[in-house]
């Protein structure tokens, strides 16, 4: 297929699906990602699409810009690296013995890989992260029950909105922030944050400096509820400047090893 019946063939697939992965590309164009990440510059240097994190998106008005939600196989093995070093700076605010509540998400599950054999009790509705921990962990394993949604990869039983528990901590994740707060496009996702956070000590945001530029239209927690945000160095001065406006106590892993809390 040559380039021009590619780029043809992503933008018709982008009419039916607003959102495609490398990965999908790769697949469904019988060409290498290497190839495919070519056509996605070349797309978005022309107007034709928006080049978005692990893939490629249809194109928005000028003023607009979407926030999306990649499926986790793919946002699971993006900044890879950044999203250990944020678990691991996490993993020294968890107290031995304690209860935990993770989230779904991928900085959440590197941060319960990462912390799979320590001496703690892990609540978690996230289906990826229960089935490695059930496999590769030695951590105390809760997990919630219901119906599987494969995508945000949760178990969600409504039922289970009455049952009464505390928890220590609440580690989640975002797909931003900003002023407004904790920003999610997932309702689920919403409900699930709202929900745990009245049922603990402390919430522990997790999000690498990426999610400060994504603006998603749902605010599932204000700023104010976060005890402890942990992100990466790539941290900009105004987004840090918000942070310390909004009273947010952070920390910032540094990926060559180094360390600075605010």
């Amino acid at each position: 297929m040559s380039e021009i019946a590619r780029h043809a063939k992503t933008e018709q697939l982008l009419q039916e699906r607003p959102f495609m992965s490398v990965k999908e590309l790769s697949r469904m164009l019988g060409v290498s990602a290497a190839t495919v990440r070519r056509d996605i510059d070349k797309l978005d240097e022309a107007g034709r699409a928006q080049k978005v994190y692990g893939g490629i998106a249809a194109v928005e008005s000028a003023h607009q810009r979407r926030s999306i939600a990649l499926p986790f196989s793919d946002n699971r093995d993006i900044v890879v690296d950044v999203k250990r070093a944020i678990a691991r700076e996490a993993g020294k605010l968890v107290r031995e013995g304690s209860l935990i509540v993770v989230h779904a998400g991928s900085t959440c599950f590197h941060f319960g890989v990462h912390i799979a054999d320590w001496n703690v009790r892990v609540l978690t509705h996230s289906m990826p992260l229960a089935a490695y921990l059930s496999e590769f962990g030695r951590c105390q394993l809760t997990v919630g029950g219901g119906d599987l949604h494969r995508e945000p990869g949760i178990l969600y039983d409504p039922a289970g909105d009455n049952q009464t528990f505390f928890a220590s901590q609440f580690f989640i994740g975002a797909l931003g922030v900003s002023t407004q707060g904790i920003l999610e496009s997932h309702p689920l996702l919403v409900h699930f944050v709202q929900h745990f956070a009245e049922r603990v000590n402390e919430v522990v945001l997790l999000v690498d400096s990426r999610k400060f530029k994504e603006t998603p239209p749902l605010v599932a927690l204000p700023l104010r509820r976060v005890a402890h945000l942990v992100t990466d160095d790539g941290l900009g001065d105004n987004e840090a400047k918000m942070l310390e406006s909004q009273g947010v106590r952070y920390t910032i892993a540094d990926t060559s090893g180094g360390l600075d809390e605010q």
